[in-house]
């Protein structure tokens, strides 16, 4: 069953329509037996409140110890994933590698070598479905919830090539055909039936992982110029109400979540801005959503206001709360390197923390998500180093703004001169 499951008419928004009120974020049940916060925390409420998530595809990092021995250098860093303790786990599902071949079920238990990329060291996992057990065993010891993105069309589904495109984009950057929806609903009800055999409950899901960024979704225009209308919007809502279809059919409670965006502020060309995408969203699905999920890394620009301004013009009876789903410090762009050094470290740190500060003193933000635990070394804002022989300073900020800490508790002293535990 669908919390927030009211259907619209059309996709078009109109000022007659009438107006969803969107469903207030469940608080992620606590663990009884958690220790207090730590000696430096201020518990007391102050108004502000932000929750921790954490995307990470290992679920080497992910199982509760109770449950499976791990080893290692990959031992050693669970134990950072369990001081951070997320609230929030972000799993992204990617749909060409879990369904290559058209009419054939999605294979859900594709085994990963688990090393990152080609680097070493290696811990392979058994596909989606240890990635759902893993969430299951940390589940059952903190409540942690589970955002699931989709993201990637296989080659059969994809839509032909047209409008203003970069060179180079592949079939899994375009949206699924009209034909192929079916089969992304497949996907969905497929892996809420995994989820139900490994014991964990996926709350929230996101139809599709950026679509106003041209390598996620494309064309984003029909006409390369920056005051054309976008072409993004149409094929998202046809996900986004397609998603909530299998939720709505599936048993149990599932609730969806918009957005997913890039923090992308401006209008180009060959992408869409936060605040042109939100507001070309139809009223029914913006007001019917759970939260209005953003991504918003560390120093670029806070695209919160952006995002806030589109979504006021939905004119919501309660707007959605915003999360930011992806953020962190280094290098976020492909292929870049993170400024090296200590003191270089030590204020990427502080940058975090400020913006971690921000977001806890904004109403409407409440919740950030690291990504990633392990580095990306092709896209590095990890918190942990991708041979794992060592931290960023700033994981120690994330170990304080989660652990035991409440949501709504003051915001934790800096402990960016603080060497990370290993």
């Amino acid at each position: 069953m669908l919390l927030t499951g009211r259907e619209g008419a059309d996709g078009e928004r109109s000022a007659s329509s009438p107006r969803a009120t969107a469903t207030p974020t469940p608080t992620p049940p606590g663990d009884a037996a958690a220790p207090g916060p730590p000696p430096d925390t201020q518990v007391e409420e102050t108004g502000g409140r932000l929750a921790v998530g954490i995307t990470e595809p290992n679920p080497s990092f992910v199982w509760a110890p109770e449950d499976r021995e791990v080893g290692g250098a990959f031992g050693r860093w669970r134990a950072a994933f369990a001081r951070i303790r997320p609230a929030y786990y972000r799993l992204v599902l990617d749909w060409p590698s879990l369904q290559p071949s058209r009419g054939a079920p999605a294979d859900l238990a594709i085994p990963n070598g688990g090393c990152l990329r080609d680097v070493e060291p290696c811990a392979s996992w058994a596909g989606v479905r240890e990635q759902l057990e893993a969430a299951a065993s940390r589940q059952r010891r903190t409540g942690m919830q589970v955002l699931v993105v989709v993201t990637g069309s296989p080659d059969w589904a994809a839509r032909p090539a047209g409008g203003c495109e970069r060179a180079g984009i592949a079939p899994r950057s375009r949206p699924p055909r009209a034909a192929a929806l079916e089969d992304y609903r497949r996907l969905v009800s497929d892996t809420l039936a995994a989820a139900r055999e490994a014991g964990v409950e996926l709350r929230y899901w996101s139809a599709w992982n950026e679509p106003n960024h041209p390598y996620f979704l494309s064309p984003q225009r029909r006409a390369c110029a920056a005051g054309a209308r976008t072409a993004a919007v149409g094929p998202y809502v046809a996900m986004a109400r397609a998603l909530r279809e299998a939720l709505d059919a599936a048993p149990g409670e599932q609730a969806y979540v918009i957005g997913e965006l890039a923090g992308l502020l401006r209008r180009k060309p060959q992408s869409t801005g936060v605040r042109e995408f939100a507001r070309a969203l139809p009223d029914e699905l913006v007001c019917g959503a759970a939260a209005w999920t953003q991504h918003a890394y560390v120093p670029g620009p806070d695209p919160v206001d952006a995002a806030a301004r589109g979504l006021a013009s939905h004119r919501c009876d309660r707007a959605p709360e915003i999360w930011i789903t992806e953020t962190g410090v280094g290098a976020a762009k492909l292929g870049a390197s993170r400024p090296a050094g200590e003191a270089a470290q030590r204020a990427a740190c502080r940058a975090m923390d400020r913006r971690l500060r921000r977001w806890f003193e904004d109403p409407r933000v409440t919740a950030a998500f690291q990504y990633t635990l392990r580095e990306d070394d092709k896209f590095p804002t990890g918190l942990v180093k991708t041979r794992l022989d060592g931290a960023y300073p700033v994981l120690r900020a994330w170990e304080r703004w989660g652990g035991s800490r409440p949501p709504g508790a003051a915001p934790p002293k800096a402990a960016c001169g603080q060497t990370a535990r290993q």
